[in-house]
């Protein structure tokens, strides 16, 4: 599963559980507090969130984070896949964290 597949799903989600919710584009970017052009570029998969949107996104919908990523949610996936993205995405966060922390060693401790 590559990068723009994880982009895809998301988007779905997204879309799904707005719709779900009776919220139309409008209605989720100013409870999550982006901008409508920018919903609409995750919900079809152009733009990928930070975590910090990402968390913004789910509280406006009233569901945790995760839940945006579960495959479950949308057609032609299964559980396998959502471990899959899960693990991937904690890989990529893992290292952008690491990578911070040796930013701010390199700073500071110089």
């Amino acid at each position: 599963m590559n990068g723009q597949e994880i982009k895809l799903i998301l988007g779905t989600n997204i879309k799904n559980l707005r719709a779900h919710r009776s919220h139309s584009q409008a209605d989720l970017a100013e409870r999550a507090d982006i901008s409508i052009t920018f919903l609409s570029n995750i919900e079809r998969g152009l733009k990928f969130p930070k975590p910090a949107v990402l968390s913004q996104i789910a509280d406006a919908l009233e569901v945790e984070v995760y839940e945006l990523f579960k495959t479950n949610n949308t057609p032609k996936t299964t559980a396998n896949n959502s471990r899959k993205i899960i693990s991937l995405l904690s890989k990529k966060m893992n290292k952008k964290v690491n990578q911070a922390m040796d930013d701010v060693f390199k700073q500071y401790l110089k």
